[in-house]
């Protein structure tokens, strides 16, 4: 396997039928088609389809297999972002960083693996004026984690605390940490209140996992990054908000890395990031109405 290129957009494109999906287990709940869909509209791509399936890891290989010459590509959420690269025939630099593919674009019957995931979370901070921090702090472990200490070797000058709940997810992290080259340390979860003090928090756990350490978050917060969207906010989020903090959301975080990935799939750049935020928005309200 190849795995010395970037994946380059297609070429800008024509009015054929396209088609495009997002993939993973459970998957009934991604706004990937809201995002994309809204995007094709303002791009004038008329015929340009954007589905949801639901496919496990045993039903990949097969879901591939069955794709054809209209498959402009795919979005890949969680337990696909690593079973899929003995599937792929090339593999970005950046995928291959963190082991982890959130998206496929196919040239031709070529299949091609990128992370938009990493550049998804530099572009959000930096969105909110965060380009420089002097130390970090992440919240979980897992492919999500893996993809914020590769985006943190591009915006943070020193240590980054993981907190985790194992030993073999320490290790885990710590081997990402020396593999990226990141000065990584990481801490036991039941110290996981120590974190809030960073001037750079990435919460990248499940829903419901941080809601006691709401009652640590300091009285001047930094940077509170949860990659959470629904619900929203978050007990964390809302408690860091309300004390002044920056927060940076999973929709923030969504919608950029679809904006990469529309690049990629359509060749046409720069994607309609605002429309794309707004039907995202919409979605999200509706869902909580």
């Amino acid at each position: 396997m190849d795995r010395q290129h970037s994946v380059r957009p297609a070429p800008a494109a024509s009015s054929a039928v396209r088609r495009a999906a997002v993939l993973g287990s459970p998957v009934a709940h991604s706004l990937s088609p809201v995002l994309h869909s809204a995007a094709y509209a303002a791009l004038g791509l008329e015929d340009w389809t954007y589905e949801r399936y639901e496919v496990d890891e045993e039903g990949l290989a097969s879901f591939l297999g069955a794709t054809d010459e209209q498959w402009a590509g795919l979005s890949l959420t969680m337990p696909l972002k690593r079973a899929v690269i003995p599937l792929l025939d090339d593999v970005s630099p950046t995928a291959d960083s963190v082991e982890a593919v959130n998206t496929v674009v196919f040239r031709g019957r070529t299949r091609i693996g990128d992370n938009t995931d990493i550049p998804g979370i530099v572009a959000a901070l930096r969105e909110r004026g965060i380009v420089r921090v002097e130390k970090a702090a992440v919240l979980g472990a897992g492919a999500t984690a893996s993809s914020a200490l590769a985006a943190l070797t591009q915006i943070c000058d020193g240590l980054v605390t993981a907190y985790v709940r194992s030993d073999e997810r320490a290790r885990e992290m710590r081997g990402w940490g020396d593999r990226l080259g990141l000065s990584l340390r990481t801490a036991d979860w039941a110290d996981a209140a120590e974190a809030l003090t960073a001037p750079l928090v990435i919460a990248t756990t499940p829903a419901g996992a941080t809601d006691a350490l709401s009652e640590h978050v300091p009285a001047a917060p930094g940077t509170l990054f949860d990659v959470l969207y629904d619900p929203w906010p978050t007990r964390l989020a809302a408690e860091w908000s309300d004390r002044g903090g920056t927060v940076v959301s999973g929709l923030d975080l969504l919608v950029h890395q679809a904006v990469l990935q529309v690049e990629l799939m359509t060749g046409h750049a720069p994607a309609p990031l605002e429309a794309m935020r707004a039907a995202g928005e919409a979605a999200l309200h509706a869902r909580t109405a």
